[in-house]
């Protein structure tokens, strides 16, 4: 469950099609406010999804674009892949293989965030209005609450850093009852990086993004 709500978290977070009549990317959003990026990028992808849900069901692969589009271009991917391999590893690494970990990395969160989109359905999303913020703050967290009347509600609370030469805002984790998607990823791979080393987690984040994007009861079917 924990998996589900940080992945659902980062979808959020962390939010051109192949096909002429699904809608293309919103207009670019105001990195200058962490709070009114994350209801910005909300908003933007949310409506996309309702706008485009027939399309979405009949082509699921289609939600990378989706991604692509509204989240990845303010998500701080090389920071956040930085994170999740560790500072011993990152040292340890050549520049050619932190740039190989990155790519993999962020085609395997384009896939997971698509899976978690093919799960959205009217939720209700409120985002924390804005809160001062002091000239020398780097980082701010912004909490969001989901509601769905069907389950209890979910809070998650996205970490956003500014980039000192831009002054721009990106997100690069999140926390959902209070485990980080940074910290939970780090905690997953620590064990084959340290077995198999960076370029088998690499081989094995680019298999992992392929998979194709299905719901968990098709998945199951296709297996079986």
């Amino acid at each position: 469950m924990k998996k589900t709500l940080i992945a659902l978290g980062s979808a959020i977070c962390l939010m051109v099609s192949s096909l002429s009549s699904v809608a293309q990317a919103s207009e670019p959003v105001d990195q200058s406010n962490p709070y009114q990026l994350i209801e910005q990028v909300a908003d933007n992808t949310f409506s996309r999804l309702r706008k485009d849900r027939t399309l979405f069901r009949a082509d699921p692969d289609l939600l990378r674009d989706v991604v692509k589009d509204e989240l990845l271009p303010y998500i701080h991917t090389r920071y956040a892949a930085s994170l999740v391999l560790g500072a011993q590893y990152y040292r340890k690494a050549t520049p050619a293989q932190r740039d190989a970990f990155t790519e993999a990395f962020t085609e395997y969160m384009i896939a997971s965030y698509a899976q978690i989109l093919l799960e959205y359905d009217d939720q209700a999303v409120e985002v924390q209005k804005d809160q001062p913020i002091a000239p020398d703050d780097k980082i701010v967290k912004v909490r969001v609450d989901i509601t769905d009347p069907s389950r209890p509600p979910i809070r998650l609370d996205f970490s956003l850093r500014k980039n000192s030469r831009t002054g721009n805002w990106q997100a690069y984790d999140v926390t959902a009852e209070g485990v980080s998607m940074i910290q939970s990823k780090q905690s997953e791979w620590k064990a084959p990086l340290r077995r198999d080393g960076i370029d088998s987690v690499i081989e094995q984040l680019k298999t992992l993004a392929e998979r194709p994007i299905r719901r968990e009861d098709k998945q199951k079917q296709d297996a079986s």
